[in-house]
């Protein structure tokens, strides 16, 4: 990745501006999202900034960009029509080790904003790495089109009941599997149908009776040609909610990224095609994981005598080509 993605606590942000215009007023309306914590030096202002600057008591240097006033900040953006102005910002900026933004002019940044997606307290960022913003403006308006407006009152609601949830379900595993039963049934349902009690009431009598664990089972996964976008979308779903990967050096490493990021990832140096690591994958499905096995092309697997009589529930999934 050329730009390594992260997430700034807001109550640490600290950000100062260098520009009064409308480059400017669109940088601070997205700061204010989350801080007013900022810092404008200009020495005249358009009357979008003027108005920000008053509805949120912002600090105003009523200059134009002058060296040593950065020192107090931890996010600087350029944002002046200026060429020469802001490459002396991003210039002190860098040497102070700031966060650097340049509108413009990528070469000065040492960050850049991403596509943001706001479902507040869920917020999706995107970032084309500066290569195509086009292509980003059209995955942006696609995911926009399929999340629902009210997906962040699932995340409020999960925060609100964390602590009940952890107190009565004690295994990490365990608790998982019972949030994603949960925000997947009808009680997501009727969170996003705006009826909170009736999820909350339906939760609260779900506590109340005894989780049950998690069945393990291995999914072998035929994933033809490697190419990620043949994928099935029943491979796809499988692949989100592994616990454990198999896979040798057959198979495609693109494909390895759609698998759950927390999920335990077995490399093996023999192909499949001659043996598998059978033994492993079913002590790990016998302890309750979701293994995933992935598989280079369309070919059955060699006969194995211990897998074939083992109890552990087994799925094999064949994606196109």
């Amino acid at each position: 990745m050329k730009y390594f993605p992260i997430f700034l606590d807001a109550k640490y942000i600290n950000a100062m501006i260098i520009g009064g215009g409308e480059v400017a007023a669109r940088k601070i309306d997205l700061l204010l999202k989350s801080t007013t914590d900022i810092t404008i030096m200009s020495e005249t202002l358009n009357s979008s900034v003027e108005r920000l600057v008053n509805l949120h008591q912002l600090t105003w240097l009523k200059h134009n960009y002058q060296p040593g006033h950065l020192s107090n900040a931890n996010i600087v953006i350029a944002a002046t029509d200026s060429i020469e102005v802001n490459s002396a910002v991003a210039a002190e900026s860098t040497q102070l080790k700031l966060l650097t933004n340049v509108v413009d002019q990528p070469e000065l940044c040492n960050y850049i904003t991403p596509a943001i997606i706001d479902r507040t307290p869920m917020i999706i960022a995107m970032s084309s790495s500066g290569s195509a913003p086009i292509l980003l403006r059209m995955l942006r308006e696609q995911i926009e089109k399929t999340l629902p407006n009210g997906y962040g009152k699932l995340a409020e609601f999960s925060f609100k009941f964390r602590d009940h949830v952890k107190a009565r379900v004690k295994s990490i595993r365990d608790r998982r599997t019972f949030w994603e039963r949960t925000l997947r049934g009808s009680i997501g349902e009727a969170i996003l149908a705006g009826e909170t009690t009736s999820a909350e009431q339906q939760l609260i009598a779900s506590l109340k009776v005894q989780v049950p664990p998690p069945n393990g089972e291995i999914v072998f996964i035929y994933t033809g040609d490697g190419n990620p976008d043949n994928l099935t979308l029943n491979a796809h779903r499988e692949m989100q909610f592994a616990d454990a990967v198999f896979y040798d050096q057959e198979v495609n490493t693109d494909i390895i990224e759609y698998i759950r990021r927390d999920a335990s990832k077995f490399p093996q140096d023999i192909s499949s095609s001659i043996l598998i690591n059978v033994q492993h994958a079913l002590d790990l499905a016998e302890k309750g994981e979701k293994v995933i096995y992935l598989l280079h092309g369309t070919l059955e697997l060699p006969s194995n005598k211990t897998l074939t009589e083992s109890v552990i529930a087994k799925k094999h999934i064949y994606s196109g080509s």
